[in-house]
């Protein structure tokens, strides 16, 4: 069978003209709906990942270093946070300074000698209402041992840092 207005069953220029750009446009609109319809995943990839991906706010409620779950996220001041349990989530979404690390993804004592170095999730501290990490595991005696002092020089080279 011979399609309509073809010549020996080939198909009209402008009929495949159609074709291809309703093919075209279909795939656009697919590719587009597909990154439009997940911004929050593709923000997500985008999003370093705080302490680690462990739960921050464990600390304080479960008192030890707790990993959380990619199912409990929430992007909070340029991290991604990861939560044990939705109630944890549903906390920091609540207070998230409270419960965030009082010097963000750096190592406390590191930072009272003007150095920037990784904290590991394992090595903490809550003091004052305020969770410290550190990258060793003296480090939470250490700072605790001068807090104040520590807190002090600690806040002034980060404020350093930030003009960098």
């Amino acid at each position: 069978m011979r399609a309509r207005g073809s010549v020996s069953g080939t198909t009209p220029a402008r009929a495949r003209g159609t074709v291809g750009s309703l093919a075209r446009r279909r795939l656009c609109q697919g590719a587009v709906a597909l990154m439009c319809g997940r911004p929050d995943r593709l923000r997500a990839q985008a999003m370093p990942l705080a302490i680690r991906g462990y739960d921050t706010v464990a600390y304080f409620t479960l008192a030890r270093p707790t990993p959380g779950l990619p199912a409990h996220a929430f992007d909070w001041d340029e991290h991604r946070y990861q939560f044990a349990t939705a109630a944890h989530l549903d906390l920091f979404r609540a207070e998230p300074a409270r419960y965030a690390p009082y010097f963000a993804n750096y190592c406390a004592m590191a930072l009272t000698r003007g150095e920037i170095d990784e904290p590991n999730p394992e090595y903490w501290l809550v003091s004052d209402g305020r969770l410290y990490l550190f990258g060793k595991p003296i480090g939470p005696a250490l700072f605790q041992a001068a807090l104040t002092d520590n807190v002090e020089r600690a806040e002034r080279h980060r404020a350093s840092l930030r003009l960098r």
